[in-house]
């Protein structure tokens, strides 16, 4: 387990810089084993050192790259698989250890007005993010040319939204443990469009 004060979503990729002692063997076993490793969100305290509080929902990560710099540090690239819930965390020895469930992927996929919805109201927010440059406006499809549709791709896209909303890592984390695909898509809507009316306002020198 990787606890980190960042939220990792199915399908979003994540890079790390390892250089504590601990997660290096860590990295160095989940390489010779099958690369996956449990990622999640840290609720109290520091990523180095431990004695943090962890949440119990996270994500299966998967290790695509890994690079091996100086004095045993690596460079990692992780891609989110799927959500895990961990039903007993074991002592820290050598690094975080856990029992965990894989959570099932959401069915039905969700409702394409929902994802049109949700893909809106973050398309809007980044587009104002963009205006105080702090985050580039999306443009194009959403998920790597396909359309947002029905099935695989409208699952893809809708966990695609989570990882691209500008959401502080305790909204991520309400959005990851949310089990309905359309509920957590309206909750997003609601999220990004309380956050652009906000950006507007700034704007606007309201």
């Amino acid at each position: 387990m990787f606890p980190l004060s960042t939220v990792l979503f199915p399908g979003a990729g994540l890079s790390l810089h390892v250089f504590e002692p601990r997660y290096r063997q860590l990295t160095v076993d989940c390489l010779r084993g099958d690369r996956e490793l449990g990622v999640v969100l840290i609720r109290r305290g520091s990523e180095v050192g431990g004695g943090d509080e962890r949440v119990d929902v996270g994500t299966v990560a998967r290790i695509e790259t890994a690079t091996p710099l100086a004095d045993g540090r690596w460079r990692l690239a992780m891609v989110g698989a799927h959500r895990l819930r961990v039903r007993e965390w074991l002592a820290d020895d050598p690094y975080p250890l856990a029992t965990v469930d894989d959570l099932p992927d959401d069915a039905p996929a969700p409702d394409a007005a929902a994802v049109a919805r949700a893909e809106a109201a973050v398309r809007r927010v980044r587009a104002l993010l963009s205006e105080l440059g702090q985050q580039p406006a999306l443009v194009g499809p959403l998920d790597r040319g396909d359309a947002v549709g029905g099935g695989q791709s409208a699952l893809s896209a809708a966990w695609r939204l989570c990882g691209l909303a500008p959401v502080t890592p305790f909204d991520g984390q309400r959005l990851l443990e949310i089990d309905g695909p359309d509920e957590r898509l309206a909750v997003l809507a609601e999220l990004a469009d309380a956050t652009a009316d906000d950006l507007a306002r700034l704007l606007a020198g309201g």
